[in-house]
């Protein structure tokens, strides 16, 4: 049975709990990371969560990211159908993963603020089902539907928050993605059994943005499914128990892309014509966020059994 962990921080300590309704059960265990965590093991977890015999409210403290910062954040992009097709690529004929990392220092809490850099102009936003991976590999690994349980132990919320003109006209993927605040993680840290790994592909995401629905889709629409993704990304990578995985994010980011016409002509042009070009474009687009916007974003499984709660961000300037 999916365990809902949460790491939150009370006016004596920081801990770790199981989460049920409006209820926490601290968990009595000595860990301080993710890694330390999970290293645990999933039994041990549960049998820490039995002999939970004390609540406390919900209310009464502060959520914090349940990934701690000695965590790698690992990307995929594009990877919903839709959103492959809007970047004029055919879902069906794509043969590879695009991979990139964020800085762990981007990882923050689940509600709270997002911080825009002042020379940022073009912030947006980029729901993710994470994966939270649950051991150490030394080189490459084959990941399939029966192992996959023991590489993902879990998942949470992510939100890939992108500054566009940083990421585009620089081609800088890392810079543009890993000012702080820019990767809120959790609330809720998922814990899966074996049998409950199909849900990876039954969750219904939404982000929105002072309540108007920006991204809705179905973790069933991925391309490229965990299994898969993992096993490439091995080829690169070493995982470690508490990194992350952010799977992609759906269609409907504020950032518009040109059509495969304009990218052709956009070739001709000289390269500071045209990335003034590009930025001038995106700064029509109103869906960029801007101070004051409120996000939010839910991850629920189809059957309604898994819910890994509410991000809740206001977007604040750099002080």
């Amino acid at each position: 049975m999916a365990l809902h962990i949460v790491r939150y921080e009370t006016a004596k300590n920081i801990q770790w709990g199981v989460i049920e309704g409006d209820k926490i059960s601290p968990l009595k265990v000595p860990c301080t990371s993710t890694q330390a965590l999970l290293e645990m093991g999933r039994d041990a977890i549960r049998q820490a969560a039995a002999d939970t015999d004390a609540t406390i409210e919900l209310d009464s403290v502060k959520l914090l990211s349940p990934i701690t910062s000695s965590a790698k954040v690992l990307c995929q992009g594009a990877n919903y159908r839709q959103h492959m097709i809007d970047s004029g690529v055919d879902p069906d004929a794509k043969t590879f993963n695009m991979f990139f990392t964020k800085s762990s220092a981007s990882i923050t809490d689940p509600t709270g603020a997002i911080i825009q850099p002042s020379h940022v102009k073009l912030l947006d936003y980029e729901i993710e089902m994470t994966l939270v991976l649950g051991k150490r590999t030394q080189g490459p690994v084959t990941v399939n539907n029966s192992n996959l349980h023991e590489y993902v132990a879990g998942i949470c919320i992510g939100n890939d928050v992108s500054a566009r003109d940083i990421q585009i006209p620089q081609m800088q993927f890392h810079k543009g993605k890993s000012y702080r605040t820019f990767c809120p993680l959790g609330p809720v840290l998922c814990l899966l059994d074996k049998d409950e790994m199909h849900y990876l592909n039954e969750f219904q995401l939404k982000l929105t943005v002072n309540g108007a629905i920006r991204q809705e889709d179905s973790t069933a629409n991925l391309v490229f499914k965990p299994a898969e993704a993992l096993t490439e990304y091995s080829q690169i990578q070493d995982f470690e128990a508490g990194d992350v995985l952010m799977t992609g994010t759906p269609a409907g980011c504020a950032l518009g892309l040109p059509s495969p016409f304009v990218v052709r002509l956009s070739a001709l042009i000289p390269e500071a014509k045209k990335w003034q070009l590009f930025l001038k474009g995106q700064s029509r687009r109103e869906q960029y966020l801007k101070i004051g916007d409120k996000v939010e974003s839910t991850i629920i499984s189809r059957d309604g059994k898994i819910n890994l709660g509410r991000q809740s961000h206001v977007i604040k300037g750099q002080a």
